[in-house]
């Protein structure tokens, strides 16, 4: 009886069983997806997406009970008239005739009522006409597309202003529709992309659609399975896209590992049945190990403090596992059951990489030549390109980020400039027992009259209070954009100065801050918080995992220092491309010079993870030369020239997955798919064909090296040869 690893077992089970595997991996699928439709998902509320005072505050207004439908504001402006002359009061009641007999509006403020404080600008050229849509707020994006046709006509028949209409409903209408456009090309895309990469790699439609196939099996079972889990861990919208790219990316690359190392035993002269079994035990226990690092590295998001990185790190980890099972089951079963079919659908001349592999053959060996010069010069790069992360900067991105190509969002500028801080209000949330007595309608005076002393914090300031009266929104402006240095500065006078005093008036009061300005500040502070447990985790899970399977404790420690010379290098590039404008035209975006908060912590996973990938892979093929007889050079000459055409080919596709995510408007996603390729362009270049040979080179046998009281370890590395028992080689039945 033949002794095999657990991917060898694997594969030999599912391949003697194919029906079993592949229908079982089917109904599965299914009904995963089937189950998850039907149960839906439960998304993440406002309180489990924030952080720190912010996620407090809004806890405590997610139970008081209102019911705030959405405001809107048309904007009326003009350049020569006032809100005194004739004109311009003839444009704003127009404005309000065109909007009062809509259905759902309703609560309609004219600024030109000598009630209506705050609605008319200091130079008196622009004015707000506020009006409420019935309805829950979150329902509004759904009713408010009528009012923005009516504020066009409005705008037709007064050419001579500006009259355009910005809020929370009529943002989301247009931004929703924008970016789904955009992340839905971006989706739809990937997958001819990834076929058309496949068809050149294998030049086989057959070779090439079984990594689409399975990777697409795996997305559907994992977003079934994510909605699912989603009712006892909440998910958010970004999980679905990022199960997508990331399944897609770690579901082909497997399968490709395991493709072309079959069809090298093949070319090897080996029989189909000794080809399955030979890749089962080799590269499908590299696949294994390799998966077990991207899990450990999506795991580190659960350490991030945030519900968002904790359904990101959730979603991926099951797409991930999914992954790796069509991998090491289904995958076999398929090729044991196409067998020569899975050629089928070949063009001539594709497919034949030996002028690749000669390329690759002549970088390797110039490096292992001048192992020195080419370490030092590949690793002076690198921190040359890692240099510009040191002076990262990081913010939530928020509306004045969007793209300016759309127009609600030139609107919103023009709000802002009339109107400083009025389209991103902070709000401070009292809950008591009864929040409308008279203490707490001077506390309420009093808290406005320290505001506005500070000169950073303006009217208008309005109260509104829950049902049950323990509950008090107060809402008024602050100074900045809302996340710019000027509101970060007036919210730490607003918590450091104006409230506390205030607070001492009422004792046993509860409180918090929220808005775009305070979420952005607790948000970061989160991040900055927990970066160092979340590296701590993954790279001493990571080194750990990586010691056990090449039983060194040199291969991990050098794995890491790669990695992150591959991800620091990731970071600079970012840093240089997206906080600076020279770029902008290139890549169609404007810059607001900053990283997206939630970028770094996210990219050092995921990165981590993928990077593994090809690391663990070819450390796997040197390894298994190395223990068959080659020297630690030539095994790492032979372990990169054989893998390179199927690494070129990984890295490809990678990089073609995440660029298409680089094309979204949406300034974070872009920096994500922006800085998720270039790092896998980096990972699969500078540190494949140069760092990682020449430091192998360099350290010789070292590589190798196992202190005596670690020697006890046992070793998960992929088997080169199997063991024959009396009894021969297993035999698969057909």
């Amino acid at each position: 009886m033949e002794h095999t690893n657990f991917a060898g077992r694997a594969g030999r089970w599912s391949a003697a069983h194919w029906k079993t595997a592949t229908f079982g991996w089917l109904a599965v699928g299914v009904a995963a997806v089937a189950v998850g439709m039907a149960v839906g998902k439960v998304e993440l509320t406002d309180s489990e997406s924030a952080s720190g005072e912010t996620a407090k505050a809004e806890s405590i207004l997610e139970h008081a009970g209102f019911n705030t439908p959405a405001t809107e504001s048309v904007l009326v402006q003009s350049k020569t008239a006032t809100a005194k002359d004739e004109a311009f009061s003839s444009a704003v009641a127009s404005v309000v005739q065109t909007i009062s007999g809509l259905a759902n509006v309703t609560n309609i403020q004219n600024p030109l009522d000598s009630r209506q404080n705050g609605l008319v600008s200091r130079d008196g050229h622009s004015a707000l006409i506020q009006f409420d849509i019935k309805g829950q707020a979150k329902d509004s994006d759904t009713k408010v597309k009528p009012m923005l046709d009516a504020v066009e006509q409005a705008q037709a028949g007064n050419p001579s202003f500006v009259i355009e209409e910005f809020g929370q409903a009529s943002a989301n209408h247009v931004l929703n529709d924008a970016f789904t456009q955009d992340l839905q090309r971006a989706e739809y895309t990937s997958l001819p992309l990834t076929l058309i990469i496949l068809f050149l790699a294998f030049g086989a439609l057959v070779a090439a659609g079984l990594p689409v196939l399975l990777a697409f099996t795996a997305v559907l079972a994992a977003t079934g399975f994510n909605s699912i889990v989603s009712h006892v861990v909440h998910t958010s919208n970004a999980t679905t896209s990022v199960i997508l790219m990331i399944g897609l990316a770690v579901g082909v690359d497997y399968s490709l590992f395991y493709l072309k190392r079959e069809r090298e035993e093949r070319a090897g002269g080996n029989s189909p049945h000794d080809s399955l079994l030979r890749t089962a035990r080799t590269s499908g226990q590299a696949v294994l190990i390799s998966g077990a690092t991207v899990l450990i590295a999506m795991a580190g998001m659960m350490f991030a403090g945030n519900a968002v990185f904790t359904t990101i790190g959730l979603g991926t980890i099951i797409v991930v596992a999914a992954a790796i099972v069509a991998s090491l089951t289904v995958l076999p079963a398929l090729m044991h059951r196409l067998g020569d079919k899975v050629n089928a659908g070949r063009l001539p001349f594709l497919g034949r990489r030996r002028g690749e592999e000669r390329i690759w053959g002549a970088i390797v060996g110039a490096v292992l030549k001048r192992p020195g010069i080419s370490l030092a010069v590949s690793t002076a790069v690198l921190i040359v390109l890692t240099l510009p992360a040191l002076s990262l900067h990081t913010k939530l991105p928020s509306f004045t980020d969007l793209p300016h190509s759309l127009k609600i969002v030139r609107t919103f500028d023009r709000m802002q400039a009339a109107f400083p801080g009025a389209q991103t209000p902070a709000e401070l949330v009292v809950k008591a027992d009864d929040v409308t007595t008279p203490r707490y309608q001077r506390a309420y005076r009093d808290f406005r009259d320290r505001a506005l002393a500070t000169g950073q914090l303006f009217r208008p300031f309005h109260v509104f209070v829950s049902p049950d009266k323990t509950v008090a929104r107060v809402e008024f402006s602050i100074a900045g954009s809302g996340d710019d240095a000027t509101s970060q500065r007036a919210l730490a006078v607003l918590r450091g100065s104006v409230i506390p005093p205030v607070a001492r008036t009422l004792p046993g009061v509860a409180y918090g801050v929220t808005g775009v300005t305070a979420g952005t500040h607790d948000f970061n502070a989160r991040m900055k918080s927990r970066l160092p447990i979340v590296f701590a985790f993954v790279l001493g899970l990571a080194f750990i995992l990586l010691l056990l399977t090449f039983r060194s404790i040199v291969i991990p420690a050098k794995a890491v220092l790669l990695n992150l010379l591959s991800v620091g290098a990731a970071y600079g590039i970012l840093v240089a491309v997206f906080q600076n404008s020279w770029a902008e035209g290139l890549l169609g975006f404007k810059s607001n010079h900053s990283i997206a908060s939630w970028l770094p912590l996210f990219l050092f996973v995921v990165l981590f993870g993928l990077s593994m990938d090809y690391h663990v892979f070819i450390l796997s093929r040197v390894k298994e030369l190395h223990d068959a007889g080659e020297s630690t050079a030539d095994a790492v000459r032979h372990a990169i020239t054989r893998t390179a055409g199927t690494v070129t080919s990984a890295a490809i596709i990678m990089v073609g997955v995440f660029g298409l995510f680089a094309t979204v408007r949406e300034i974070d996603i872009k920096q994500m798919g922006f800085g998720l390729a270039v790092a896998v362009l980096i990972d699969a270049t500078i540190i494949r064909a140069v760092l990682l040979p020449s430091a192998m080179k360099l350290l010789g046998e070292w590589n190798w090296y196992l202190p005596s009281w670690l020697e006890w370890l046992p070793s998960l590395a992929p088997e080169g040869e199997a063991e024959e028992g009396p009894e021969g080689p297993a035999v698969i039945p057909v």
